[in-house]
């Protein structure tokens, strides 16, 4: 069942080292992220319904533009990489159905300072996103 608000980002693995995480993000009709980065590589599998993403590009006044938006069905993998195409929107794209997608990212996503960008300024904000679970394992100081 997705919050009434807010997508949620569900932690189902990490590794004990850092060098990745498996996560799974729960969309309600029409929820979406603000412009946001990630900081490291990202792979993202639709499980249900349909994610759009849309990237991100600094203009050189600071501001960010807009790209070309893809729809994601079941069974489409899309990626995110610093190297090549890290900021970007998403969003559940039914108006009326619950999306579900996998995310495998090259580190853990839930620790890691990210940023959120105003669009027309560029000022950026820094975030850590955390996890919806109920209950996380302490992934930060093993005892």
């Amino acid at each position: 069942m997705p919050h009434p608000q807010y997508y949620q980002q569900y932690l189902l693995y990490a590794d004990p080292l850092d060098r990745f995480s498996v996560v799974s993000f729960v969309w309600g009709p029409g929820q979406k992220t603000p412009v946001h980065n990630h900081t490291v590589w990202g792979m993202v599998g639709q499980l249900r319904g349909e994610e759009k993403g849309t990237p991100y590009y600094r203009q050189a006044n600071g501001s960010f533009k807009a790209g070309e938006s893809c729809i994601n069905l079941p069974g489409h993998v899309d990626t995110v990489s610093p190297a090549t195409h890290d900021i970007h929107v998403v969003e559940n794209n039914m108006s009326d159905q619950t999306s579900i997608s996998i995310h495998v990212y090259g580190g853990n996503i839930g620790r890691i300072h990210r940023s959120v960008f105003d669009p027309s300024t560029g000022a950026e904000k820094f975030f850590v996103s955390g996890y919806a679970n109920t209950f996380v394992p302490n992934l930060w100081n093993p005892a």
